[in-house]
């Protein structure tokens, strides 16, 4: 799984991302909210885990900026034990739980894993359309290269590929890949089309992704 680590202390994001890589989690550490949300904005996580104090943004804002690009991924929120009343800021504004430092590792642990689940099986075997390949053992999307998709990119990526030849609806793919969050809207679809598209052409792929905002979209090659 892919996690987004906003932590401005180096030395505790570090610390963090060790423990996260060796439980297996794909890692990527930032340091202020900008860059928060710039790596929001061009890629999808399965957690997003945002310090509330950090400069430039405070993770409220991130997490305010990226619940109005209707982007509805679970959001672990680390506090200060003085920072009661962000803490009920930060819930009011869309965080899905929050953790008060100094915390063990293994409660943020269960949290994250708390804040995971999800459909537990796919496709047994790789999934194959023109140069591409799935994997739901790596989650990865392959051509002549590769790259690791989140959770919601991969079932999306699966629905595309499962149903090539016919196009996919907005409201078919929001019932499939987002079918008990109802916070997911048209705009939650189309940023998740914009980062696979990004993706095919990250791996030279020449399969295209096509179909307007709040319409129809489907793969060619």
């Amino acid at each position: 799984m892919k996690l987004l680590l906003a932590e401005d202390t180096r030395d505790l994001s570090r610390a963090l991302c060790a423990v996260l890589t060796h439980e297996g989690y794909d890692v990527d550490p930032v340091y202020d909210g900008e860059e928060a949300s710039e790596h929001i904005a061009q890629d999808s996580y399965d957690v997003i885990i945002l310090d509330i104090m950090m400069p430039k943004k405070n993770g409220i804002q991130v997490l305010k900026d990226l619940r109005a690009m209707n982007i509805v991924t679970p959001v672990l929120m680390l506090t200060a034990r003085t920072e009661v009343d962000d803490r009920v800021t930060g819930l009011d504004a869309g965080a899905d739980d929050y953790l008060t430092k100094p915390f063990a590792m293994k409660e943020l642990l269960a949290r994250i894993r708390a804040l995971t689940r999800r459909r537990s099986q796919y496709f047994a075997a790789s999934l194959s359309y023109g140069d591409l390949s799935l994997s739901p053992e790596s989650f990865e999307l392959k051509c002549e290269n590769s790259v690791r998709l989140s959770i919601k990119e991969f079932e999306l990526m699966e629905a595309l590929i499962s149903e090539a030849g016919r196009p996919l609806s907005t409201r078919q793919i929001l019932d499939r890949v987002w079918p008990s969050e109802s916070d997911a809207q048209e705009d939650t679809v189309w940023l998740y089309i914009s980062y696979l598209k990004r993706k095919l052409k990250s791996i030279d792929s020449r399969v295209l992704l096509l179909g307007k905002r709040g319409g129809d979209f489907y793969l060619q090659f």
